[in-house]
Order: structure tokens, then C-alpha cells, then sequence
């Protein structure tokens, strides 16, 4: 595995290896980046009854075929998710409480981050959650961590960059372009896998200086300037859809 990390970091010539990062990872750094009681773009939840569906469960590290509780996720920017939950949770009842928790949650992160997610899945279980795959992956035992903490929103954030953003930008010219020119990464995290992670451990604390800097220290805000100033330029010239971080909303 070093091998390949090494392997990695030298496709980005330019970036110095030999500087530390100024964080391990940047979900933990800061609750308030997104409260739980900021605005929601979630307004609807339909269930649409129990099915088959494929879902990838971290207890059995790998991919189980389960007859899922289905809902139908709708946010007021248009955007819908279909959230598949573990029939483990017992009932639909039960289910639907979980599934309208998270969308909620889920509602609370930009527009961006959601273009791609068309589903959620929901487990039990104290296990990472998980992005990619147009889906966010949620273990229950998990999210009651990331909670006391103040850090579901911002870990969600995290997950969802990988869901909608990575694809799109991870390999991207101006990106590359950016790490180089910072020549640092924003955590070790970052640092140690900086195809995979380098967007997702960036991207939230592009969101804490540009649109929530008034929740954060100003000590944190310079180091997060200091250290990746051409990848927040980079951010800005994208025209991300930020709603309800912000409050204007795409058209429909």
C-alpha cells in the first residue's frame, strides 16, 4: 500500500512532500461548519414500498442483497434520492424514521453535493460511513458518534464530495493545477491518498472559509488560507450550487 500511495503522490509534481499537514483529517476540526438546526432543502419523504436492492454493508465488507424498506427523498432544489434501509431496522415505521432523520440531514448540504447521490443506504452498525458509487452510505451506530460530536452535517460533506464531486474534478487539470501550486495538503488524510481524498478533506473546509467563516476561529481560517489558497480559488471559479449553505437555488 505505501507503494502505491508513493506512487500517487508523484504524479503531482510540485507539491512538498516534506511539509506536514496542519491536520490528520478535517471532518473533526469544527462542528458548527453546519448545525443541525440550519436550514434543510429536504421537504418530502413517500415510501414506495419494500424491494430487492443491492447495498454495500461495512459489517460484512461487502455487498448484500436485502428485501429494503424504500423511500423517496425530495428537497425544494428538486433534487430526489431514493433511501434503501436495511429491513434489520424491523418495520416500516421504524425504517421511515431513520430514512426521514437522514435526508434531513442530508438536505442540509449544498445542492452540489446531491447531483449525483441517487441513492442512501441505512444500516446499523458502528462502521465508517462511505461515499461514491452516486450513493451515501450511513451505519446507524456510527451516526450516533458523528452526532455527539456536532459532526454528522460535516461528515455527510465529506462523504457526499466523493459522491458528487470527485468524479468530476479529482483528476481534473485546474485541480492538479492547484495542488501543485499550493505545494501542501490540508491533512495528512489528504496527503497520504491525495487522488481519493485530497477533494472530499478539502472541499468542507472550502465551504467553512468562504460561506461559514463567522462559525470558525480566525485562527483556523488562516491556516485553511494559507495552506490551500489555489484550491479554494479553484472552488470559487467552479460556480458550485451551494444552496442552503447559501440562498440562492438553481433553476429547476
Amino acid at each position: 500500500m505505501k507503494a502505491v500511495v508513493g506512487a500517487l503522490l508523484l504524479l503531482i509534481p510540485g507539491v512538498c512532500l516534506a511539509q506536514t499537514p496542519p491536520f490528520t483529517g478535517t471532518i473533526f476540526l469544527e462542528p458548527d461548519i453546519i448545525r443541525s438546526t440550519d436550514r434543510s432543502a429536504f421537504v418530502a419523504l413517500e415510501y414506495t414500498g419494500q424491494d430487492s436492492r443491492r447495498m454495500f454493508d461495512r459489517r460484512a465488507a461487502t455487498f448484500v442483497q436485502v428485501n429494503a424498506y424504500l423511500f423517496r427523498a425530495g428537497f425544494d432544489d428538486g433534487l430526489t434520492a431514493e433511501v434503501q434501509v436495511n429491513p434489520e431496522f424491523g418495520s416500516q415505521a421504524a425504517a421511515q424514521r431513520e430514512a426521514e432523520k437522514y435526508a434531513r440531514a442530508i438536505g442540509r448540504i449544498p445542492t452540489q453535493l446531491r447531483t449525483d447521490m441517487a441513492t442512501v443506504w441505512i444500516h446499523k452498525g458502528l462502521k465508517p460511513f462511505g461515499g461514491g458509487n452516486n450513493n451515501v452510505l450511513i451505519h446507524t451506530g456510527q451516526a450516533e458518534i458523528y452526532e455527539r460530536d456536532g459532526i454528522l452535517e460535516e461528515t455527510l460533506v465529506h462523504e457526499a464530495s466523493h459522491t458528487s464531486l470527485d468524479a468530476h474534478h479529482a483528476g481534473a487539470v485546474g485541480w492538479r493545477r492547484a495542488q501543485q501550486r499550493d505545494g501542501s495538503f490540508i491533512s495528512t488524510y489528504a496527503r497520504d491518498n491525495p487522488v481519493r481524498e485530497d477533494i472530499a478533506e478539502t472541499f468542507l473546509l472550502y465551504l467553512a472559509a468562504r460561506h461559514r467563516s463567522n462559525r470558525i476561529s480566525r485562527s483556523l481560517l488562516g491556516t485553511i488560507e494559507r495552506t490551500v489558497p489555489n484550491r479554494l480559488a479553484y472552488f470559487d471559479d467552479q460556480r458550485l450550487l451551494l444552496y442552503p449553505i447559501t440562498r440562492s437555488r438553481a433553476p429547476r
